[in-house]
């Protein structure tokens, strides 16, 4: 297998764009039977609209962000759909980022890292990590991307309350600097809804390391801040591509789905130009 950049380079050039799409099947969004009292209908339900989503935005997005919580949130069941989630998406093209969020030493960090890259449900291209806990519980991790995969460590989120804490002098930048060190599979999260000189300052701290850039749609962040961190950033929407203003049937959702991701590929390359 190539290298997870190689990849991510391929799949860029063929959508045009280094467009991240997030897949957070929200149960209250999807209605229907995803908020069934029945498990075994809620699973499949949730199984639906992401089958749907990836088809329709496939054609528009370098790499979908699946978000593991919403499919661990459906029991016993929810590892199968997670699955067969990432074998389709990976049947389509596209690449898989799993966020998870994973940080924690020693064995725990190598078990997380065989259970996301090795096998089933995993077998993901990339993940997102926390560095909190140190180096050594992002290593696992690390040496995979040494063969085809790769990582994405959170540096400065996108959230209002990261800021006390991320914020501390020395905190993230010392992650970052760390970062740079390490094989170039290895990149960062910068949320996008930070201000302007804050991503000029993070990009100049991280020349030529690709940056997720979660944020945009429903958070609100603007195409400022992905000027100021490009090129090799991956600007990411989940909820603004997912959902629209009100409910949308079976039938209608795929279209949809469609037209907002066709939508925010075409503002990303006319912020990128």
């Amino acid at each position: 297998m190539s290298s997870f950049l190689e990849r991510l380079a391929s799949r860029v050039e063929r959508v045009g764009a280094p467009v991240c799409i997030g897949l957070d099947p929200h149960r209250s969004r999807i209605g229907g039977g995803a908020v069934d009292p029945d498990p075994a209908t809620r699973a499949e339900a949730v199984e639906a609209f992401a089958r749907d989503a990836l088809e329709a935005m496939a054609p528009y997005a370098a790499i979908v962000k699946p978000q593991a919580a919403f499919f661990e949130a459906l029991g016993p069941r929810g590892a199968g759909v997670l699955h067969r989630t990432v074998a389709h998406a990976h049947q389509l093209g596209l690449l898989v980022l799993l966020d998870v969020k994973r940080g924690d030493i020693g064995s725990t960090a190598e078990a997380y890292a065989e259970a996301l890259f090795d096998h089933p449900p995993g077998d993901a291209d990339a993940v997102t990590l926390s560095p909190y806990l140190g180096p050594e519980s992002l290593e696992p991790f690390v040496e995979r991307t040494k063969a085809d995969r790769g990582c994405f460590v959170l540096v400065r989120t996108s959230n209002p309350g990261a800021a006390p804490w991320q914020s501390v002098t020395g905190v993230a930048e010392a992650v970052a600097d760390w970062v740079a060190q390490q094989p170039p599979s290895v990149g960062v999260v910068i949320g996008a809804t930070l201000s302007v000189p804050e991503q000029v300052a993070w990009r100049a701290r991280l020349p030529g390391r690709w940056i997720l850039a979660p944020g945009f749609g429903a958070q609100g962040g603007t195409f400022d801040a992905l000027r100021a961190l490009g090129p090799q950033v991956l600007p990411t929407s989940s909820r603004g591509v997912l959902y629209g203003a009100g409910p949308e049937s079976e039938v209608t959702r795929r279209a949809a789905i469609a037209s907002r991701a066709e939508a925010f590929r075409e503002a990303v390359v006319t912020a990128l130009q």
